[in-house]
């Protein structure tokens, strides 16, 4: 496969803090249409591969490829444009509007210099919000206002927010945190009906519901790839055991 047939290629990318390499010369490939979730201890450099990935964080070294455009010099904003969208662990909705006018503020109606201008709440938005908001599972909520939804809903109404934009690459932090068993349950299904057209990347600690959702697993250990494959081959492995599923 050459590198254009990827969602994502990230060769060789490092970024230093102060000489301390959080990311040491990493090689991550992702399919088109794949959950990837990544896994490993606290301090492995998870969220940061994320944040570089999205454009919080510049990369010291290395190439990060997205639909064969080098991402590494971009802006964050160019980023998103491009089709990359970042969900952070705590969710960041408009409490006090509607879960509609949430999704219908997310609609990337500024794409073109007049867009905003013109925008109104056209059928086409409406139409976007409604098929998005039955993929949510909040079809029925759309005129709750947000800060009423349990924590569970919040964190797919972020994330509707952010397939309004309709991203190409979507990054997931944590997204299971805090939510009841029922609500993990409903995500996992969420998660495998959002990846049929685009690429997802989720970073989790629960091992149940990684080998629900998980095409692929990479485990990180110290800012470098320690094992990648199939969930069983990955629990399998003995340097995976030592560095993280022992503990």
């Amino acid at each position: 496969m050459s590198n254009t047939d990827f969602a994502l290629a990230v060769e060789d990318l490092t970024v230093s803090f102060d000489g301390f390499k959080a990311i040491d010369a990493l090689t991550l490939y992702i399919d088109r249409n794949e959950l990837r979730v990544i896994i490993g201890p606290n301090g492995a450099g998870k969220t940061t591969l994320l944040d570089l990935i999205c454009g919080k964080t510049r990369a010291t070294g290395g190439s990060i490829k997205f639909k064969n455009q080098e991402l590494s010099r971009m802006a964050e904003h160019q980023r998103v444009r491009l089709g990359i969208g970042r969900k952070f662990q705590t969710p960041s909705i408009y409490e006090n509007l509607s879960v509609f006018q949430n999704m219908e503020v997310s609609y990337p109606a500024g794409r073109s210099v007049f867009g905003a201008l013109a925008f109104k709440c056209t059928a086409e938005v409406k139409a976007r919000v409604q098929v998005v908001a039955e993929d949510i599972g909040l079809g029925d909520k759309l005129d709750t206002e947000a800060g009423l939804l349990s924590h569970g809903q919040k964190q797919w109404l972020e994330i509707g927010m952010l397939l309004m934009q309709e991203p190409e690459l979507l990054l997931l932090d944590e997204p299971i945190a805090g939510m009841s068993a029922r609500e993990r349950e409903l995500t996992a299904e969420l998660l495998q009906r959002i990846c049929k057209n685009r690429a997802v990347i989720v970073i989790e600690h629960d091992m149940e519901f990684v080998k629900r959702i998980a095409h692929k697993v990479t485990v990180m250990h110290q800012g470098k790839i320690l094992a990648e494959g199939a969930m069983d081959q990955v629990q399998a492995d003995p340097r995976v055991i030592e560095v993280y599923l022992g503990h």
